[in-house]
């Protein structure tokens, strides 16, 4: 794969600006300075590492509680 592509696609396409958003919000929210040039490559593993789980976490959270509003 050449270099700056993406392997990754979302089921939904619309979900990007919303998950570009999330990522926005959750860096903030740890305290974890966002990169002017949104150029994330310079990032430590580490920060984006936490900004990541805790994406998930959120996302997981959101499903879970969908699915008990269902039953």
């Amino acid at each position: 794969m050449a270099t700056g592509q993406r392997s990754n696609t979302h089921v939904v396409k619309q979900a990007t600006k919303a998950l570009e958003q999330m990522k926005y919000e959750v860096a903030q929210e740890l305290g974890i300075q966002v990169p002017q040039d949104g150029y994330w490559g310079t990032m430590t593993t580490r920060d984006t590492g936490s900004i990541g789980g805790n994406i998930t976490r959120k996302l997981v959270a959101l499903a879970e509680q969908q699915l008990s509003n269902r039953m």
